[in-house]
This record gives structure tokens, sequence and C-alpha cells, in this order.
């Protein structure tokens, strides 16, 4: 993973980065950095690349990457899949070759369509000094991109810095192509799209929000070939026809126990089977794919986490670490990353209220035992039951709200920016400060304090927008019913990669770690779709139960118990970050502490 930097200049003015967004960059990439100019052959443009790399699979290849043919690659991602990496290859390499061996356009997006896994990039094509630039089709690694028609410039960088306008995230609608040697005859920066579509697909045949993220920037214009990438999952079953036998709620299921009796009838015991196996697949790739050296090192009973779990004892959290268990080695620990922000103490509850207040909750468990605190150690002990050689090393990282407003004006408004409201500002500092994972363990000998040195976390985004995780699909399957909620579901993946997946890279990788993201595999993505969404979720029944149905059945199949009931609780309200400082924002306003710092 790197923290990657393009700068190109139509003119021969030299232009300088900015100190703040360099020392973003090599926070994202402490392992090794460094810079590459290329200068066109007229002298007319230049295009400055920059990178620094955290050093994940085979060897350390340091970045900007060059070939004996003059192209460059400046690459953050991880190939899971599609083009073969054997343990000792670094991908950037192997990607880089791949991409080089290419003559036409549609050779490179051959290449890039067959990738399986997370990335941005940017390459330049020396034979007919192009620049190509893109994200995966989810946009689960950060790329934002800013011009300057003034200064004749295009900036592409993985992180930018708070308070300069006019950035914006790289729409991941496809991947971009600038024709360098046009671009200077015109004497402004223009480029192409080739968006990713479906196999049968055309232009023609694209919806309207491929175009809307692009739109407004009158430099892109659709590719005249009509060439376009291969879309890496299959399309989304929008079928409605629901069975007949299909459970309706007169005979819900209200507990865990009663999961059981849906697992006894066949079919539904292969969908959980099927889900289990892809997903463990995806699971098994992400915990897997380390630096050699990481693989290499003797059994040792102080070893450091090389996983560690964005972890709040809720579903999501608990399969990935169920599924982690089956492939990490029996003699490394597994970092769970629980992260509570102080609860805040009221002057004078009402007596009415105090046993439910948050200041009874205070003096009653502590000033950090917030919800996912409290469900996060009870999934601990499900965890320890299910395996109990292994060493799951529950790191509670408690929050101050001092702490939160130093590390919010010093790094975290960066992190999040472009985006800018109050829900990003909550989940952004929510995540920073786990993926941090400073906090302290307990043992038999009491507590201490910890950091976790895992460079992987894993996270469990994607499973709510696939599975109808959120209390607006329940809103939606109520007034519109399944038509509705599929529609709901489709908007959520792919908004994904704005709303959510390039502010979470981000603040993760501010760490010098990793955000993998199992249930946004492929793989998984495309057995979900393939499903009708009644087999999926079934939103008739109670809260606990028919969201995410199918991924609580598969919770039972691995041996979890109480956890694969609990309620949807959003990160914000489950850490208590959304009480500690202005409760009566709505989550879509602009968040003025992002904003002022």
């Amino acid at each position: 993973m790197c923290g990657i930097f393009s700068l190109l200049s139509l003119s021969s003015a030299q232009l300088h980065r900015d100190k703040i967004v360099d020392e973003r960059l090599r926070r994202r990439g402490p392992d090794c950095g460094g810079d590459f100019l290329v200068t066109g052959t007229d002298g007319r443009y230049w295009c400055l690349f920059s990178a620094h790399v955290l050093h994940m699979r085979g060897h350390l290849t340091p970045q900007p990457l060059q070939d004996g043919a003059g192209n460059v690659l400046v690459w953050n991602g991880e190939i899971f899949g599609g083009l073969p990496v054997t343990p000792e290859e670094n991908d950037t390499a192997v990607v880089l070759e791949r991409l080089s061996s290419c003559g036409s356009p549609s050779e490179v997006l051959s290449v890039l369509s067959i990738i399986r896994g997370p990335w941005a990039f940017v390459y330049y094509q020396r034979a007919g000094d192009f620049l190509w630039f893109g994200r995966d089709y989810f946009g689960r690694r950060s790329l934002l991109w800013r011009f300057d028609a003034e200064v004749n410039t295009l900036t592409l960088t993985s992180v930018a810095a708070a308070g300069e306008s006019a950035w914006q995230e790289v729409p991941a609608v496809g991947v971009y192509r600038i024709d360098l040697k046009a671009a200077t005859d015109a004497g402004t920066v223009t480029m192409e799209v080739f968006p990713w579509a479906h196999t049968g697909d055309n232009l023609s045949t694209l919806p309207d929000s491929t175009w809307e993220s692009v739109a407004s920037s009158g430099s892109v214009s659709m590719n005249q070939s009509g060439l376009v990438l291969t879309s890496p999952v299959c399309p989304l079953n929008t079928s409605m026809l629901v069975p007949l036998n299909h459970p309706s709620s007169s005979n819900s299921p209200g507990s865990f126990q009663d999961l059981e009796q849906l697992l006894a009838t066949r079919e539904k015991n292969d969908q959980v089977d099927r889900l289990i196996d892809v997903l463990s697949e995806a699971v098994r790739r992400r915990v897997l794919s380390l630096p050699v050296r990481a693989q290499t090192e003797s059994p040792s009973t102080d070893c450091h986490a090389a996983v560690a779990i964005l972890f709040s004892g809720g579903i999501d959290s608990m399969i990935l670490a169920a599924l982690a268990d089956r492939h990490i080695p029996a003699h490394e620990p597994v970092d769970l990353l629980n992260v509570a922000f102080k609860l805040q103490q009221h002057k004078e509850p009402t007596k009415q209220r105090a046993a439910k207040s948050d200041a009874a909750d205070c003096q009653k468990h502590g000033a950090f035992d917030v919800p996912d605190r409290i469900t996060g150690r009870a999934g601990l002990k499900e965890l320890q039951d299910l395996n109990p050689e292994r060493r799951w090393n529950f790191v509670e990282v408690n929050v101050t709200q001092e702490e939160l407003q130093e590390m919010r004006r010093e790094h975290i408004s960066h992190l999040v920016y472009p985006l800018e409201t109050v829900l990003d500002d909550s989940i952004g500092c929510a995540v920073w400060f786990a993926a941090r994972g400073a906090g302290f363990i307990t043992e038999d000998s009491g507590q201490r304090t910890f950091t976790s040195a895992a460079k992987v976390i894993l996270t469990g985004i994607g499973a709510d927008e696939q599975l109808a995780g959120y209390s607006r699909h329940r809103v939606r399957f109520r007034t519109s019913g399944h038509e509705g909620l599929v529609q709901e579901l489709a908007m959520e993946v792919g908004r994904i990669s704005c709303r959510n997946l390039g502010r979470d890279d981000r603040v993760i990788a501010d760490h010098g770690k990793e955000a993998r993201f199992p249930y946004l595999d492929e793989a998984v993505v495309s057995h979900l779709n393939s499903l009708p969404v009644w087999e999926k979720t079934d939103l008739s029944l109670p809260r606990g139960v028919g969201e995410k149905l199918l991924l609580r059945l598969a919770a039972r199949r691995l041996g979890l118990g109480p956890s694969a009931v609990l309620p949807k609780r959003a990160m914000q309200f489950g850490s208590r970050i959304a009480k500690m400082e202005n409760s009566h924002e709505k989550a879509s306003d602009k968040c003025a502490r992002l904003l002022n710092g």
C-alpha cells in the first residue's frame, strides 16, 4: 500500500508540492519513498511522480517504478486474484510488467479488468505519451484530483489537506486517459474516461449515474472508441417473483435458537454454506497476503499480531473474526480493536431517566462502557469459547473529548477532507482512533497498555450495504416492497466509493496500516448479487433477525451465539462519539468542527 502523488503541468514553470500533503503521504507509506520526473520530448509538459510505500507484499519494491522502456507506475493496491503473484513477488512490479506489454488501450483495459482487489494508480505510458489513472470498481483506495486552469495543471494524490479548495474524489466510474501530446497542443488538460460495464453492455446502455459524478468537470469526455472496462462482479439480481412458500412475519423467528429452524431446510443450508465458503476465501486471501518477513517469522508467545479487526462485537466483525481464526496460524494473536468515547456526565438527570442516562452508565460501568464496548466484551467471550487456544487481544481504545479535539485538528480533518458532513466527522474520528490501536488489554495479571502493531486491518464495511442492514432499508421496504428495496441496495453499492471507502482508506492508512474489505471481495459481491433479495434479507422479520438474515444464519453455522441476533448499531452511536459534542446535529449537516479544524 502507498501514498501516491502525480502533478502534471502543461507549462515549463516549476511548481512545488504542499508540505502538509507530502507529510500525509509519508505517513501512509513509512517504509520507503521517492520521486521521478517525466519531461515531454519537446519540453512542453512535465509530470512529477511521487510515492511512499508501506511494504505489504513480497519483497520491498520502491516507487515510483520505472522500466527500461520509460514507462512509470505509482500503484496503491493489492492483487488478491486475476493476475498471478507469487509470495516472493511484489504486485507493483507485476502490474507494471503487464501494463508495459500493452500496445493498445483495449489491452490496458483488459489487464485492469482482470485484477481482483483494491487499487488506485497513475501510469505513464511512454509509447504514445499517455497518462492513465483511476480507482477500482468499488473505489476501495483513495484518489483525489484537482484541476487548476490558470496554470494548466492536474494534481492526483491519495490524500490532500483541509482548507485547500477544489479537491474532489476521483469518481470510481472507470479509468481515465490523457493524451499528453493533444493536451499540450490544445493548451489545456483534457481526458477521456473508459467506464466500467457488465459484459454485453455498451456505452449507450450505461445508467445516467455513471456520468453524474464526472459531469462537473468539463475536462472529461467519453472515449470515442466505445471501449469499456469489464465489471468484476455480476449484475444485481432484480427478480421480483417471491416464492409462495417464502416465510412471512406470521411465523417470524425472534431469537438465535429460531435461526436454527431456518437452517433445517436444505435449500437455506446450501445458501449459508456457499456464503461461508466464498467469504472464508475472501478473508483467507486478506490475512495471508503479507510481507515475506512476516510469513517467515518463527513462532513466539510474544509475537505481535499481523492482523487486526475493527471490532464492535456485532455480527459483521464477529464473522470476520471467526473466519480469520480459520486461516491465521494458531500461534499468532489477533487484535480486536474496540473504540469508545468517554461518556459525558449530565449535571441533573431526572430520577425517571437516571437508569437509562449516560451518567448512570458511567457510574455503573465506567466512563468508557459504551454500547460497543459492552457488546465487544461479549463478542470476545464468544470467540474465546470458539477457540480458547487463540490469543485474542481485545484492545480497549479510550478517547477523551480533549484528545478527540486535538487529533481532529492535527490529523483527522485533513484525512476526512474533501468530505465534510457530521457523519463523515463521526465515523472518520472513530475509525482513526480505532485503527491507531493504542489502548490497553486485560490479562490475568490485570490491565496493561498496548498498541497494536498489525499492519492489516479488516473492516466490515459492505455487509450492511448489500444485505439491508440499515434502518432506512426497512423504511424503503415498508413503503415500496422488494422492488424499492432492490433499488435502494443498488444505490448503496453504487455510491459506496464516494460516501465511505475513500475516507476510510485515508483515515486508516494515516497510521501506516492497510484497510482490507472482505465483504467487498469481488467473488463475495458477485455471489450476493446473484441471489434474489428475499434470500439475503427478510425485513418482515424483527430487528436483529430479518436484516442481513443470510449472514446471521452463517453466524449460527459458524458456532456464534448471541452476537448472531444483535441489531444493527451505527458506529457513531455504538462508540458514543455522536453524543460527545453536539447531539442535536443531523448526520448530513456540514460539520463546523471539520471546517474550522
